[in-house]
């Protein structure tokens, strides 16, 4: 099919790459302008942009893609159908009727569970047993048009927003080309969305990861995975700046091990270190962080930060 495709960040390269591989006739790929970026707040191409260079795919950056001049120059490209992924910025409805087959958006969720900016990082949080993508027909509406198809998958036990991200880009891309073979072939239904389950995944920010400790501790512990590899999260030791990057839950079988009263009376946030370790009271459990980054320094092992460091609390 001859295909306008748009997306901006990482996780859209993975569509592009699929419909490369598959065949398609990529017109041009449309991504949001270049940022400035780094100490010296040089330009740098958007991940789709670089990609596309690479695979001799012309590339248009609009700053406003609803503007008449860029849609007028979208019909005379052609496109039978136009492919969105992660572009970024909402369509109004003359681009998103420009096309005969309309625009037809990769989605990282199984909708209505989680529209909005930062499904895959949601859906690791809240501890969601599926994850998936769904391609959907799109609308004015942010992620509320019909569902096309969908592909799902069980996140792992260790599941990060870094790696689900990596799985859910590559399989975006394949269920994409099994939608577009489903267009063509005219065997391809629309399903409304059901507005029962729908939850919206809001932007990440830094802040958010500031560790609560009075919080449960296996839900402290999703956080940690959900907002990995960024925006990451934090603590504070001595009113120092700590990085949690690993995680996991002390059981109770062995927070019985541990000196009397810790499990039950201390503090949260209180810090228990024995034999290396290095375990917090939560509001609800115990966590041991495995690997943590003092502010100034590199990531390490939890044992190695101990031996400089001996916080009472964290806070």
């Amino acid at each position: 099919m001859k295909i306008i495709f748009m997306g901006t960040p990482d996780f859209a390269v993975g569509t592009l790459d699929a419909l490369h591989d598959a065949g398609h006739e990529i017109l041009a790929a449309v991504s949001q302008p270049d940022k400035p970026k780094g100490r010296h707040s040089e330009l740098q191409p958007t991940p789709v942009k670089q990609r596309a260079a690479e695979l001799g795919i012309p590339v248009l950056q609009p700053e406003r893609p609803n503007d008449p001049a860029f849609l007028e120059e979208l019909r005379k490209l052609g496109p039978e159908v136009i492919v969105v992924t992660a572009y970024g910025r909402l369509l109004k409805r003359e681009l998103l009727e420009l096309p005969p087959y309309g625009c037809i958006n990769v989605h990282a969720s199984l909708l209505p569970r989680w529209r909005g900016a930062a499904p895959i990082q949601w859906t690791v949080i809240e501890g969601d047993a599926e994850a998936g993508v769904t391609t959907m027909l799109m609308d004015e509406g942010l992620d509320t048009g019909d569902i096309l198809m969908t592909a799902r998958i069980s996140p792992s036990a260790e599941e990060t927003g870094g790696s689900l991200f990596d799985k859910l880009s590559v399989l975006g891309g394949k269920l994409i080309v099994q939608t577009l073979a489903a267009l063509e072939e005219g065997r391809l239904t629309r399903t409304p969305q059901p507005s029962e389950g729908m939850t919206y995944a809001k932007m990440l920010t830094k802040e958010m990861g500031a560790v609560r400790w009075q919080d449960d501790a296996a839900r402290i512990e999703r956080l940690i995975r959900g907002l990995s590899p960024w925006p990451g999260t934090y603590t504070h030791a001595e009113s120092r700046l700590l990085k949690i990057h690993r995680a996991r839950l002390v059981t109770p079988e062995e927070a019985g091990a541990w000196p009397a009263g810790t499990a039950s009376q201390q503090a949260p946030g209180t810090v228990i270190t024995m034999d290396g370790r290095l375990v917090v009271r939560c509001g609800s459990g115990m966590l041991e962080l495995l690997e943590v980054q003092p502010e100034g320094k590199k990531r390490m092992a939890a044992a190695d930060y101990l031996r400089g460091y001996h916080p009472a609390s964290f806070l």
